[in-house]
């Protein structure tokens, strides 16, 4: 099983979603960020978010 990788809290402060700068949700189970307005679902990868808007 691979060790899964943790956000620090200090850019957890700092991250927002990119689509309407809301807040995210941190799953640390499923490797995701959720933004509390829109609802989108970013992957997080390597322990990098991935936080790119849709087009």
């Amino acid at each position: 099983m691979a060790k899964k990788e943790y956000l620090s809290h200090e850019l957890l402060d700092v991250l927002c979603c990119p689509e309407d700068k809301a807040n995210l949700i941190y799953d640390r189970e499923k490797q995701t960020l959720t933004c509390v307005s829109c609802g989108k679902v970013y992957p997080i990868k390597k322990g990098i978010p991935i936080l790119l808007p849709e087009k």
